[in-house]
């Protein structure tokens, strides 16, 4: 019996899931809006001109004029280049702010899972305390990132980790994830598995 003991108590240790976080990628410093980017325009003396548009599936805002710019998939700097030339059409020296704001998801274990539109200097820390933060379940020690098509296991358990504070990026979906339990997940099939391991050598010896 002490040698079954043992013999779950290294599978346990074995079974228990890596709280490794993956390294982050390089910052992308050429940050370019997507369909689903909300973008706000702040023209002076023109509240016509302005306002919070989204960036439609064909790459221009969705808005009777400015639909005729192209801005997805091109620098910031661009972006503003082309708004204000544009602008030009209307009045001689247009005065405009552009601030991007990029969509993300922040789901699973929650107080607030939904589509988030926020500006590009938010910190991935920043975006989960916008959510609300985690609930009683949330397990900050096992956070998914899906980005760019990769999925990342990341670690907020601290304001002050190298993922928290990390900027957005546009199509990011960050999932807190619930805190398992140890008896519930990992001993208690393993100590069923060893009980019906024992048994059949039991019946075995029996014959």
């Amino acid at each position: 019996m002490r040698s079954l003991l043992l013999a779950v108590l290294c599978c346990t240790a074995i079974a228990l899931p890596s709280m490794a976080q993956d390294a982050p990628p390089p910052i992308d410093t050429n940050t370019v809006l997507h369909p689903g980017d909300l973008v706000r325009v702040t023209v002076w003396r023109n509240p016509e001109m302005s306002g919070d548009f989204a960036v439609g599936q064909n790459g221009a805002l969705l808005h009777p004029l400015y639909q005729a710019v192209p801005i997805a998939g091109v620098p910031l700097q661009e972006v503003d280049r082309r708004l204000r030339q544009f602008l030009t059409k209307y009045e001689s020296d247009p005065q405009l702010v552009v601030i991007p704001l990029l969509h993300l998801t922040v789901a699973g274990e929650v107080s607030k899972p939904s589509l988030y539109n926020l500006p590009r200097e938010t910190s991935i820390g920043e975006a989960l305390a916008m959510a609300g933060g985690p609930t009683q379940f949330g397990n900050l020690g096992k956070v998914l990132l899906f980005r760019g098509g990769k999925e990342y296991k990341i670690d907020l358990r601290s304001p002050l980790n190298e993922w928290a504070t990390r900027p957005i990026e546009s199509g990011d979906q960050i999932i807190v994830t619930r805190h398992g339990s140890f008896f519930r997940d990992i001993f208690v099939p393993l100590v069923g598995l060893a009980g019906s391991a024992a048994a059949i050598v039991s019946l075995a010896r029996g014959r």
